[in-house]
Protein backbone atom coordinates (compact mmCIF):
# COMPACT_ATOMS: atom_id res chain seq x y z
CA UNK A 1 0.00 0.00 0.00
CA UNK A 2 1.63 3.15 -1.12
CA UNK A 3 0.11 6.46 0.82
CA UNK A 4 2.92 8.51 -0.40
CA UNK A 5 0.72 10.37 -3.36
CA UNK A 6 -2.12 10.46 -1.22
CA UNK A 7 -2.52 13.96 1.09
CA UNK A 8 -4.82 14.88 3.94
CA UNK A 9 -4.70 19.34 3.58
CA UNK A 10 -5.46 21.07 6.63
CA UNK A 11 -9.27 22.89 6.53
CA UNK A 12 -10.31 20.75 3.71
CA UNK A 13 -12.12 17.77 4.21
CA UNK A 14 -11.50 13.81 2.93
CA UNK A 15 -7.79 13.20 1.20
CA UNK A 16 -6.28 14.24 -2.04
CA UNK A 17 -4.74 12.51 -4.80
CA UNK A 18 -1.22 14.32 -6.06
CA UNK A 19 -1.88 14.77 -9.50
CA UNK A 20 1.06 17.12 -10.22
CA UNK A 21 3.54 19.88 -8.96
CA UNK A 22 3.80 23.12 -9.42
CA UNK A 23 5.81 26.18 -8.76
CA UNK A 24 3.35 27.50 -6.05
CA UNK A 25 2.21 24.40 -4.91
CA UNK A 26 0.57 21.00 -6.35
CA UNK A 27 -2.11 20.30 -8.69
CA UNK A 28 -4.75 17.64 -6.21
CA UNK A 29 -7.65 15.75 -6.99
CA UNK A 30 -10.43 15.15 -4.00
CA UNK A 31 -10.94 11.05 -3.40
CA UNK A 32 -14.47 12.26 -2.31
CA UNK A 33 -15.54 14.23 -5.79
CA UNK A 34 -12.72 13.82 -8.16
CA UNK A 35 -12.32 17.56 -8.35
CA UNK A 36 -9.11 18.90 -9.11
CA UNK A 37 -7.83 21.83 -7.44
CA UNK A 38 -4.77 23.70 -6.68
CA UNK A 39 -2.75 23.68 -3.10
CA UNK A 40 -0.37 26.14 -2.13
CA UNK A 41 2.54 25.87 -0.34
CA UNK A 42 1.27 27.37 2.74
CA UNK A 43 -1.48 24.78 2.93
CA UNK A 44 -0.44 22.25 5.43
CA UNK A 45 -0.40 19.18 3.46
CA UNK A 46 0.55 15.96 4.87
CA UNK A 47 1.37 13.16 3.33
CA UNK A 48 -0.04 10.15 4.61
CA UNK A 49 3.12 8.02 4.46
CA UNK A 50 4.70 10.33 6.92
CA UNK A 51 1.97 10.22 9.36
CA UNK A 52 2.19 7.94 12.41
CA UNK A 53 0.06 6.60 15.65
CA UNK A 54 1.72 6.87 18.89
CA UNK A 55 2.20 4.23 20.94
CA UNK A 56 3.68 3.62 23.96
CA UNK A 57 7.07 2.14 22.84
CA UNK A 58 7.54 3.56 19.03
CA UNK A 59 5.45 5.44 16.45
CA UNK A 60 3.07 3.57 13.85
CA UNK A 61 3.02 4.37 10.34
CA UNK A 62 -0.39 5.20 9.44
CA UNK A 63 0.01 2.58 6.58
CA UNK A 64 0.64 -0.32 9.25
CA UNK A 65 -2.72 0.89 10.94
CA UNK A 66 -4.81 0.78 7.61
CA UNK A 67 -3.39 -2.38 7.45
CA UNK A 68 -4.58 -4.12 11.07
CA UNK A 69 -7.87 -2.84 9.91
CA UNK A 70 -8.07 -4.40 6.48
CA UNK A 71 -7.11 -7.57 7.60
CA UNK A 72 -8.92 -6.90 10.95
CA UNK A 73 -12.31 -6.61 9.17
CA UNK A 74 -11.80 -9.54 6.26
CA UNK A 75 -11.14 -6.65 3.69
CA UNK A 76 -14.05 -5.00 4.65
CA UNK A 77 -15.17 -1.31 5.69
CA UNK A 78 -15.03 -0.40 9.61
CA UNK A 79 -17.57 -2.77 11.67
CA UNK A 80 -18.27 0.30 14.15
CA UNK A 81 -20.17 3.51 13.87
CA UNK A 82 -16.95 5.40 15.05
CA UNK A 83 -19.10 8.70 14.56
CA UNK A 84 -21.94 7.65 17.26
CA UNK A 85 -20.09 5.38 19.83
CA UNK A 86 -18.00 6.51 23.14
CA UNK A 87 -14.90 7.26 23.63
CA UNK A 88 -14.74 4.44 25.57
CA UNK A 89 -15.66 2.04 22.31
CA UNK A 90 -13.87 4.06 20.11
CA UNK A 91 -10.31 3.46 22.12
CA UNK A 92 -11.58 -0.43 22.97
CA UNK A 93 -12.36 -0.78 18.70
CA UNK A 94 -8.64 0.69 17.94
CA UNK A 95 -6.39 -0.84 20.62
CA UNK A 96 -7.57 -4.28 19.06
CA UNK A 97 -6.11 -2.05 15.46
CA UNK A 98 -2.96 -1.04 17.64
CA UNK A 99 -2.73 -2.71 20.89
CA UNK A 100 0.01 -0.61 22.57
CA UNK A 101 -1.73 2.72 21.57
CA UNK A 102 -0.80 5.74 23.75
CA UNK A 103 -4.20 6.97 25.00
CA UNK A 104 -2.78 10.07 26.20
CA UNK A 105 -1.27 11.72 22.77
CA UNK A 106 -4.01 9.74 20.46
CA UNK A 107 -6.93 11.87 20.90
CA UNK A 108 -10.60 10.62 20.00
CA UNK A 109 -10.69 12.76 16.79
CA UNK A 110 -7.55 11.33 15.58
CA UNK A 111 -8.90 7.70 15.43
CA UNK A 112 -12.08 8.90 13.94
CA UNK A 113 -10.15 10.35 11.29
CA UNK A 114 -7.93 7.12 10.95
CA UNK A 115 -11.33 5.37 10.76
CA UNK A 116 -13.24 7.70 8.16
CA UNK A 117 -9.53 7.93 5.61
CA UNK A 118 -9.53 4.07 5.97
CA UNK A 119 -12.97 3.80 4.82
CA UNK A 120 -12.56 6.15 2.24
CA UNK A 121 -9.76 4.30 0.70
CA UNK A 122 -11.13 1.15 1.21
CA UNK A 123 -13.96 2.45 -1.36
CA UNK A 124 -10.98 3.49 -3.34
CA UNK A 125 -9.24 0.35 -3.87
CA UNK A 126 -6.12 1.97 -2.41
CA UNK A 127 -5.69 -0.30 0.44
CA UNK A 128 -4.22 -4.07 0.57
CA UNK A 129 -3.20 -6.38 3.49
CA UNK A 130 0.46 -6.10 1.70
CA UNK A 131 3.43 -5.00 3.39
CA UNK A 132 4.93 -1.66 1.65
CA UNK A 133 7.55 -2.92 -0.72
CA UNK A 134 10.28 -0.48 0.89
CA UNK A 135 9.10 -1.79 4.63
CA UNK A 136 9.23 -5.36 3.56
CA UNK A 137 13.06 -4.56 2.08
CA UNK A 138 14.34 -2.91 5.56
CA UNK A 139 12.75 -5.97 7.03
CA UNK A 140 14.78 -8.88 4.52
CA UNK A 141 17.71 -6.53 5.09
CA UNK A 142 17.38 -6.64 8.95
CA UNK A 143 17.06 -10.39 8.81
CA UNK A 144 20.42 -10.78 6.40
CA UNK A 145 22.27 -8.69 8.36
CA UNK A 146 21.26 -10.92 11.88
CA UNK A 147 21.40 -14.19 9.80
CA UNK A 148 25.49 -12.78 9.49
CA UNK A 149 26.10 -12.08 12.49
Amino acid sequence: MDLSNILAIAGKPGLFKLVSQTKTGAVVESLLDGKRTPAFKNDKISSLSEICMFTTNEDYPLSEVFRNIYNKENKGEVSIDFKKVSTRELYAYFSEVLPDMDEERVYPSDVKKALSWYNLLLSKDLVDGEQDKVRKEMESDETQTEEKE
